[in-house]
């Protein structure tokens, strides 16, 4: 009833009033409003007046506005069909009534209706409440026209005392992006900036850079379809189909999300606290994005580079085999004997390692006693680090073997007539005998292979087959989890979720960041190529054991490849599960990116201790278990490392007394128990050489590396323990390189003080393997993100590409760091 009354007393339409509904519309808004306050304490039967204004765009209206009127500016907005122009709304309250209510300005349009109010409430952490009292707004922008509209703005209050206000509509001529041209502007919580950008022709992908001077006030970019009301969504749409996208800048109200210091916690819950001046200025720059054609350049780049070390391995082979063919025949047929005096076929020139004694020229040596040496390093009275030596004279590579074939599956024993059976010792089982004392004359490195060999082989052959079953296991799961993630990424949008250098990340398919996950090629390829060169050594070494040659039978430590496979293998689950972290990388999937690293860095230092030690390596359920525990301490670091100090103190005591119980078992080769009378024999160790008499160590050299490598240990565990680093993981990794360098270092330098001299082709190896290294550490420290911080502050990290606008820094890292590692397992 009061409706219907209030329409007829107030409609009086104006015949070609060229507003369509217009008045009607006007009207029957106030008398809704009438009915509303009609219905409030103290306020029946009051009426409002509505006042109508045809206002015009960049003038500045100031008017007062009382719960008994309401104010409403006409708009005549008309404009060409292909021209896009932007509104803007401003609006600043210069007093406020003292019952603190508010004022609201509604923004009507053809197709879509703003509204806000002023002053206006903007809620931060913990619901800390800001009021704004000059707030503007851009009005979304309907399909291009050329018909006359009318949008109009309400401006209406509850405060019976009313307030002065300021409002000014203007036109926002720079309202659309041109490509390649940067534009700035300034904004505001309470003034979010928004502009249009439309695809030129021919152009379907385009990088939007937002750039800032200030690193506060924090601010959020989005990138949203034309659509009315612009607002933010939950889903991005990576496809647009007005072949335009709005580009919307807010300024938050509080900077913790950009890692800015957090305020103090409010004492009264509805207390408005003064924001101050959050005002930002901002440049945004829209520019296409890469051509299809740079996509394959970079493809082509990344294939060529490691389908090259396949070439140069296929043309060393095949001149390091012309090379043993002509040697070949050069003892088949030498130039002052006949093919009737030569016999039978002597042994092929088979060689391993990468040390020898002298040149390639084979000849007698003096044989020094073991017990002269430093260190006897495996055993009493045991140099193994001495080549066995040939006592049957060799002059030069001409020689001459004069077995029958009935003699070729002789035992060693027999195969060296100037060596009786009395001028060396065996070992029959070492694992049932570990306290070996020296009491014959020779004691070979090769003695140490007393085993059968098939056994051993297998032994080793676990490795391989273990670490591959670890792989099929492990990486399924962290595939699916990481696409997961990806499609998070795509439905929602959140660029917050992954971090990524946004400057160099480009898309192919559902993929964020494809460079960063085609670069980790290189560890697959020359895992592969590892695995190639390790398969042809094992089918040459079974060849030449299946035909008894004289090399492979007496010369060196019995191999074994089952590591070797298993450090390719490694390699190759490397760059599996980096390049899984890279399709999403944040703090939590970067586990993956080091598992096999804790992998790699233990095979080798597995490896080189076989190396010397064949028959007393740890077995590959050991090891593998021993690794686990790594992995399951990585995912702990992870979950709670972060400034958790209880868990810094259990880890830090367990890698002291790790590294103590590995030191005891090294420096004893096993020959001790850990029992319950583990503490009565330190006791007595301690006072019979520190107390009862001052002997040095028994074995030096091996003291100074467990010395060395305690220090190490025990430095890294209390920096760990005072620092208490974010990554724990990379911490992890750093525990475990220092342990496997040392330990390289530790071995060559055995070796040199031992008379043997690293070859041509090794020390190259070494070389060039220290340089790649050195370069691919300068790229990898040049932090292109880091989940350590917001993603706001990882952004701050973010570098454009460096070669061939395709590959940024940490690209390059995979390339160094796979060729690297490649070389280190030469």
């Amino acid at each position: 009833m009061v409706l219907r009354s209030c329409w007829k007393s107030r409609h009086k339409p104006r015949r070609g009033d060229p507003r369509p509904g217009g008045p009607a519309v006007l009207l029957l808004l106030s008398c809704v409003l009438m009915v509303q306050g009609g219905s409030s304490p103290g306020a029946e039967g009051a009426t409002k007046t509505v006042v109508q204004k045809d206002a015009e765009f960049d003038v500045t209206y100031n008017d007062t506005v009382t719960n008994d009127n309401q104010t409403i500016y006409a708009f005549n907005h008309t404009v060409s069909r292909n021209r896009t122009e932007g509104v803007r709304v401003s609006v600043d309250v210069l007093t406020v009534g003292l019952d603190n209510s508010p004022f609201l300005f509604v923004v009507r349009q053809k197709q879509a209706v703003l509204s806000f109010q002023v002053p206006l409430i903007l809620r931060g952490l913990y619901q800390r409440k800001y009021p704004y009292s000059h707030v503007g707004r851009t009005l979304c922008q309907p399909p291009g026209s050329s018909e006359v509209q009318y949008f109009f703005v309400d401006v209406s209050t509850l405060s019976s005392l009313g307030a002065h206000y300021q409002l000014r509509v203007s036109r926002v001529d720079s309202f659309t992006l041109q490509t390649d041209k940067n534009f700035s502007f300034t904004a505001s919580p309470s003034q979010p900036q928004y502009f249009k950008y439309n695809f030129p022709d021919g152009v379907d992908t385009v990088i939007v850079k937002v750039n800032s001077e200030m690193t506060f006030p924090c601010s959020v970019m989005s990138i949203q379809d034309i659509q009315c009301p612009v607002y933010d969504l939950d889903n991005n749409r990576k496809d647009f189909p007005s072949n335009s996208f709005y580009v919307v800048v807010v300024v938050k109200t509080e900077d913790e999300a950009c890692g800015g210091p957090l305020r103090f916690y409010p004492l009264r819950p509805d207390e408005l606290m003064d924001a101050g001046n959050r005002s930002k200025v901002l440049d945004v720059v829209v520019s296409p994005a890469i051509s299809s054609e740079v996509y394959v350049m970079g493809m082509l780049f990344c294939l060529g580079i490691f389908l090259s070390f396949y070439l140069l391995t296929f043309l060393m082979a095949c001149v390091e085999n012309r090379r043993w063919t002509k040697k070949r025949e050069l003892l088949v047929n030498p130039p002052d004997m006949s093919p009737a005096e030569t016999g039978k076929t002597p042994a092929s020139p088979y060689e391993y390692g990468s040390f020898a004694d002298n040149g390639s020229t084979l000849s007698s040596e003096a044989v020094t006693d073991s017990a002269t040496s430093t260190d006897n390093y495996g055993y009493m009275g045991l140099e193994p680090f001495k080549r066995r030596p040939i006592l049957n004279q060799l002059h030069q590579i001409a020689i001459r073997i004069d077995h029958s074939l009935d003699s070729a599956g002789r035992s060693r024993q027999e195969s060296l007539s100037s060596v009786e059976e009395d001028d060396y010792d065996t070992l029959a089982d070492i694992d049932s005998d570990k306290n070996i004392v020296r009491t014959k004359k020779f004691l070979y490195v090769s003695d140490l292979s007393r085993k059968d060999k098939r056994v051993l082989s297998k032994k080793y052959q676990i490795y391989f087959w273990n670490i591959a079953t670890i792989g099929v296991f492990y990486a399924l799961p962290v595939v699916q989890l990481v696409i997961t993630y990806q499609t998070v990424v795509n439905v929602t949008g959140n660029q917050d979720i992954c971090y990524y250098n946004f400057l160099c990340a480009h898309p192919l398919g559902a993929l964020s960041a494809f460079n960063n996950i085609l670069s980790n090629l290189g560890y697959v390829l020359l895992g592969l190529l590892f695995l190639l060169i390790v398969l042809k050594r094992d089918i040459v070494h079974n060849r030449a054991m299946f035909r008894n040659e004289l090399n492979a039978l007496e010369c060196g430590i019995p191999k074994h490849f089952g590591l070797f496979y298993a450090m390719g293998t490694a390699l190759m689950m490397e760059g599996l599960l980096s390049a899984c972290y890279h399709v999403c990388p944040n703090y939590t999937n970067f586990q993956f990116d080091t598992s096999f690293m804790y992998m790699i860095a233990g095979l080798c230092v597995l490896k080189l201790y076989q190396k010397r030690h064949p028959d007393i390596n740890a077995s590959a359920y050991t090891a593998y278990a021993c690794l686990a525990g790594v992995i399951f301490f990585s995912v702990l670091g992870v979950v709670f490392g972060k400034g958790n100090m209880v868990f810094w103190i259990l880890f830090s005591v367990i890698h002291i007394l790790a590294t103590l119980l590995l030191s005891i078992q090294l420096y004893y080769m096993g020959r001790w128990r850990l029992d319950a009378g583990i503490l009565r024999r330190i006791v007595n160790v301690l006072y019979t050489d520190c107390i009862r008499q001052c002997s040095g160590p028994m074995y030096v050299d091996r003291m100074v590396l467990l010395v060395m490598g305690n220090i190490i240990n025990w430095s890294l565990a209390a920096y760990g323990l005072i620092e208490r680093p974010n990554d724990f993981a990379s911490y992890l990794l750093a525990i475990a390189i220092c342990n496997l360098l040392l330990y390289f270092a530790f071995y060559i330098i055995m070796k040199l003080r031992s008379g043997e001299r690293i070859q041509c082709l090794a020390l190259v190896c070494i070389l060039f393997t220290a340089v790649v290294w050195g370069f691919a550490l300068f790229f990898f420290f040049q932090g292109l993100s880091t989940w350590q911080k917001t993603p706001a502050e990882s952004r701050e990290h973010n570098r454009a590409c460096i070669v061939l606008s395709f590959y940024d820094d940490h690209d390059i890292w995979h390339f160094l760091s796979s060729i690297a590692m490649f070389g280190s397992f030469l």
